[in-house]
């Protein structure tokens, strides 16, 4: 699944893409749109209308929730959102009896969906979660946005 979906959002998103996709700093202002569900297994309602291969991003997100906090997202949503990590770009929280607050702003970010996508695949291929920071770090380092003020993995 994360190999097809990788491929899917390569086709649609450039590789030194500097800026979200379909959206601007002055829409962060008004707010992402968030949903609750009962858990991670459960997405969100605002994804009912999108495509195939963002809910994929989605589901990805919800299983790498763990990992997914110690990757920054290099969209500029650390500084516009106040974002902490690519984690809050599809999720705000997850709360102590399972219940998740989804957040739409992965919807609209080719680069959010890249790192979140890239992220799994790497864990999948058994890198540490230390490995795949220092890869997305490496990798987006220049011609993107500053990273989210991200703590390292233990």
């Amino acid at each position: 699944m994360v190999g097809l979906t990788a491929a899917a959002l390569t086709a649609c998103t450039s590789a030194k893409e500097t800026a979200h996709t379909g959206h601007a700093a002055a829409e962060h202002a008004q707010g992402d749109l968030q949903e609750k569900t009962a858990s991670l297994q459960e997405l969100p309602q605002f994804l009912k209308n999108q495509r195939e291969e963002i809910r994929l991003v989605y589901q990805i997100a919800g299983t790498h929730a763990k990992l997914l906090q110690h990757i920054p997202c290099y969209c500029g949503c650390g500084e516009s959102v106040g974002h902490q990590s690519n984690k809050n770009c599809f999720i705000k929280e997850i709360n102590q009896d399972g219940s998740v607050v989804w957040d739409d702003h992965g919807t609209r970010c080719g680069v959010c969906l890249n790192i979140a996508v890239e992220s799994a695949r790497l864990n999948k291929d058994g890198l540490s979660d230390k490995e795949i920071r220092d890869y997305i770090d490496g990798k987006y380092k220049s011609g993107f946005a500053k990273p989210t003020p991200t703590p390292m993995p233990v």
